[in-house]
């Protein structure tokens, strides 16, 4: 474990490791020096921001997409999807759900789906702001132009993730038909320069994907110096191409999240829907490897199994925003306070 720990020690203090290191790291990882990674990236979370767990209320509203990207459940070409669309009502209705039971972030999230045109999405902010103006806003809506990110922020949007799903230009296009990696990039960037708390992020564990993959991406995190990163396992939907293929670990995404953490110290980091998914412990395990960051799901009961991005995912019981009660004792559980405040990131707030 030497080299290892060295390593580990040099990404604490320095919070920077070279593509060679960072390779060597993953490349010779092992429990010993897992266990040592994760103790490390814990005390970088509570150095930041203390034993806090930010919880988000998400409300999926749309499963419909005009994309097709090969991993996804409800890509364009999945016949047997059972779609939806909330109307504005919908939403606001989850959303007063969720401010009764203490969030004060919304997470909109959904397909690309051009029912939603930029009046809409426009009308849906300016309605959950005037109602809940303490509140927080993010979106997760995908690919758009300059002049619409601009149109949201303006109208009271205050977070956007998108998730770059792979640095790896090889690996992107091979998973996204029809799309453009040079175009998913430039909307990352567009968005940082309008002033949105942005979201990028990765899956783990796609068919074909290597260590130096996974360098790309920990390289582009910490040259594009987002204020929250989203990643998880990829889980096969049986709907898809990649029906047949092995899933994602735990202990990969564990120990990504542990080294994002050292490379981005302030970074908001959630303990995905996904992870939960592979492992019923497996959020908690997030949590303890720097994760700070829960979204459990406000969207109506009837509609939850059908935004189904991939096979069994957690999306009743403890996963339902209403089960307060439990998901704050797990959090308690695993050694964490739960908080419902915005929970913006510190690297906006000190802009």
């Amino acid at each position: 474990m030497g080299d290892l720990k060295g390593l580990i020690d040099k990404l604490y203090r320095s919070n920077r490791l070279n593509e060679d290191e960072l390779l060597e790291l993953l490349d010779n990882m092992n429990e010993e020096s897992r266990k040592y990674l994760m103790g490390k990236a814990h005390e970088t979370r509570v150095k930041h921001y203390g034993t806090r767990v930010y919880l988000r209320g998400l409300v999926e509203f749309t499963n419909y997409c005009r994309r097709d990207c090969i991993y996804c459940g409800i890509r364009a070409s999945n016949r047997n999807a059972e779609r939806y669309r909330l109307s504005v009502q919908q939403i606001l209705l989850a959303c007063e759900e969720g401010y009764r039971l203490g969030y004060r972030t919304f997470v909109l999230q959904g397909g690309e789906d051009g029912f939603y045109t930029d009046e809409k999405i426009i009308e849906i902010i300016k309605e959950i702001k005037k109602r809940f103006p303490s509140c927080a806003i993010t979106l997760s809506i995908g690919e758009k132009s300059f002049e619409s990110y601009k149109k949201y922020y303006d109208a009271g949007a205050d977070r956007y993730l998108l998730r770059h799903e792979t640095a790896s230009r090889r690996l992107y296009d091979s998973l996204h038909p029809g799309m453009s990696f040079d175009n998913r990039m430039r909307c990352l960037w567009d968005l940082k320069k309008i002033g949105y708390q942005v979201g990028a992020g990765f899956m783990v564990g796609l068919p074909k994907q290597t260590n130096r993959d996974y360098v790309e991406d920990l390289c582009f995190l910490k040259e594009f110096q987002p204020h929250m990163v989203g990643i998880g396992p990829f889980i096969p939907h049986k709907e898809t191409p990649l029906a047949k293929e092995s899933r994602g670990t735990v202990e990969m995404t564990v120990t990504l999240l542990a080294i994002i953490r050292l490379l981005l110290p302030e970074v908001l980091l959630p303990a995905t829907t996904a992870l939960g998914t592979i492992d019923p412990m497996g959020r908690e395990k997030g949590l303890k490897a720097g994760a700070n960051v829960v979204m459990p799901n406000l969207s109506p009961l009837e509609v939850r199994e059908k935004y189904a991005l991939y096979d069994g995912k957690v999306c009743t019981g403890e996963e339902a925003a209403e089960c307060r009660q439990c998901i704050d004792s797990r959090i308690v559980y695993a050694g964490f306070v739960p908080d419902m405040s915005r929970g913006d990131s510190i690297l906006w707030e000190r802009k």
